[in-house]
Formats: structure tokens, sequence, C-alpha cells
């Protein structure tokens, strides 16, 4: 891999309250609208749901890469996050995102690494990284087969 590489996305406003995003890296557009409470249409993705997507799927490739590397089996990852926005003297902005990877391994004497990879995986998350807001880091590690005990482990972001 060279050291470094361009990423490009067009955006365009298509007609009246919706627009779409294309990169070459896709073979579809994305329409996306501004949020319902902003005036934008239901049913649309829109800026804020596409930088939580960013954040979420480069954490979530970020640990598969991790894994794959330390040889790590895990069963499942689901990363939900969310995004506070709350209005401020400058304008509207996010003033918190809230990473969650829930990962599902197949024996408990994993669970440490699993956090440890888990915590990896979000120090070395291009987009987190790329962000000022404050982020909060809320990993969950499940056992398959045991009824759902959580080994879970709220760590600050810095």
């Amino acid at each position: 891999m060279e050291d470094s590489q361009r990423y490009c996305v067009v955006a365009w406003w298509s007609s009246g309250r919706t627009g779409l995003a294309k990169s070459n890296s896709a073979p579809n557009a994305i329409h996306f609208t501004a949020p319902p409470e902003f005036g934008g249409l239901e049913g649309r993705w829109t800026p804020e749901d596409l930088l939580l997507s960013a954040v979420a799927s480069c954490y979530t490739t970020t640990f598969h890469a991790l894994a794959q590397y330390s040889k790590f089996a895990y069963a499942d990852l689901e990363t939900e996050v969310e995004g506070t926005i709350g209005k401020t003297d400058s304008g509207y902005s996010f003033s918190e995102i809230v990473i969650r990877p829930n990962l599902t391994i197949s024996t408990e004497g994993e669970q440490t690494r699993a956090l440890r990879l888990l915590q990896k995986a979000k120090s070395v998350c291009l987009v987190s990284r790329a962000l000022s807001v404050e982020q909060k880091f809320e990993p969950r590690v499940h056992v398959v087969g045991e009824s759902r005990v959580e080994f879970s482990q709220t760590l600050p972001v810095g």
C-alpha cells in the first residue's frame, strides 16, 4: 500500500429537498436529504446518518482487520454509533458520539483479549480519529451460548 491514498465523493442537489452523493468506489449513488427536523424528507440518508455510518463502518472494518491479523476468531460484531446534536453559539453541532461495539465470541477465556482488540480498533480507527467531537466508547463482549451475560467496560476515549 502506498503512503497516501485519495478518496473523492461528489454531491449535488438533485431536486426539491433531496440530493445525491456518488463515489468512484461504489456503483450506486446515495440519495440524501436534511433531517426531517430541518425540513428534509423522511426515509432518506442525512449527512448526520452518513457521518455516524462512516464511524461505525470504519470501526467495524478496523476491528475485522485487527482480528484477522491477530488470528482472533469471533462469531459476530455489531457496532452501534449514536450521535447527539445540540445548538451552540455558532449553530448546531455534534456534542457527543458514542461507539458501542457488541462482540460475540465462542469462549469465555477470550474476553480479556476481545476487549483489548476492541480498544485497539478504537484507537486506530481512521474516521473516529479524524473527529474532534467528544467520543465515548462502550464495548460489550458476549459469549455464544450464555444467557446474554455481558462482560463490558465503559472507557473514555482520548
